[in-house]
């Protein structure tokens, strides 16, 4: 796409960057009211068949992935009109989530300012590296990097590593401050009282079999949604000073046309090249900015399908020449070609 100046497309969208108090509040009552009915319902059905059980469980993943996407837009300043409302929803919703809120806040910020920048790797994202970066590795550099992207330790171990584990500590970017120190201690310590609450009035048979899977499941899927929604071939990737926001947005981040329902649960986080344009503006404004402004639509559509077939192919590696991402086999291919002009 052309180079659109922010005073030509701000306009545009600004209007949309709108909160609405009673919305944002109708939109928490219809996200945390049947998540914790389809807990209690999950905890009753153990009596009957753990069958029903773990399906009720993958139900309530994916309204904690909806409840996400609310403390993601608070996490923006774009659910509530004031600071301190967005802030309290954030708080809690990440006792519930797995996710500190200011740590998380801080990082993801990073991430929209950097998507896409070869410069500003690191933060938030999913670890890319350049096909050059690659060929210059060690073969224990290349075996970890291919241990990371492999499907099976992204999606299946991912979640247990992200979510249970690495945000219980406070690392990573923004450690070296105390709010961030303070604000992991205090999830820790809501989230301790949470699971002591939960063995006391439940038991810990659905602290494992309710509890654990549907933590499990959603840290799964919120995963899966961020990988599909950057990692696909044509991804945009430019060094500095040549990285443009707009670009970014429009050319780094998929339109995943997902069904009505799934839209919803997921809370329209697959309009996600709006939401990097304008992280401003509240999942239920996305869809009608989607439809209403023609600058977005240049932004390449994913289906559920091509997702699937994204989060399985062999795309790991920016190659800085065809700007594309390929894959191991493509890296490989080259690594033999230059040992045999060596050899020779």
């Amino acid at each position: 796409m052309q180079s659109v100046e922010p005073k030509d497309w701000i306009p545009l969208i600004k209007p949309y960057a709108k909160p609405h108090t009673l919305r944002s509040l109708r939109q928490v009552a219809e996200t945390l009211l049947p998540l914790l009915l389809l807990f209690y319902l999950a905890h009753k059905a153990l009596s009957v068949s753990l069958a029903l059980t773990l399906l009720l469980d993958l139900v309530a993943a994916l309204f904690l992935v909806r409840l996400f996407i609310l403390q993601h837009d608070a996490g923006h300043g774009s659910f509530f009109p004031r600071k301190w409302a967005n802030d309290l929803l954030g708080f809690f919703t990440g006792v519930l989530t797995l996710v500190p809120y200011h740590p998380w806040q801080l990082a993801h910020a990073r991430h929209h300012a950097t998507s896409g920048n070869l410069d500003k790797r690191g933060v938030g994202d999913i670890h890319t590296l350049t096909l050059e970066e690659y060929l210059r590795a060690s073969p224990w550099e290349r075996l970890k990097y291919r241990l990371y992207r492999n499907p099976f330790v992204m999606f299946l171990l991912g979640p247990i590593y992200v979510f249970m584990l690495s945000y219980r500590l406070p690392l990573g970017y923004g450690s070296e401050k105390p709010s961030v120190r303070n604000a992991v201690a205090l999830t820790n310590l809501f989230l301790a009282l949470l699971l002591a609450g939960i063995v006391a009035f439940f038991g810990v048979k659905t602290l494992l079999l309710v509890y654990l899977p549907i933590q499990y499941l959603a840290g799964m899927m919120g995963i899966f949604l961020f990988y599909v929604q950057h990692q696909f071939e044509d991804a945009y990737w430019e060094h500095d000073p040549r990285w443009e926001y707009l670009k970014a947005a429009m050319e780094g981040s998929t339109y995943l046309k997902l069904p009505k329902v799934l839209q919803w649960l997921t809370g329209n986080i697959g309009f996600h090249h709006i939401h990097h344009l304008a992280p401003k503006i509240p999942n239920y404004h996305l869809p009608k900015v989607q439809e209403e402004v023609d600058l977005v639509k240049v932004a390449p559509t994913v289906t559920l399908k091509d997702a699937f077939k994204i989060a399985f192919a062999d795309m790991h590696l920016h190659d800085e020449e065809s700007r594309k991402l390929v894959g191991f086999k493509e890296a490989h291919r080259r690594l033999r070609e230059t040992q045999g002009k060596k050899a020779y």
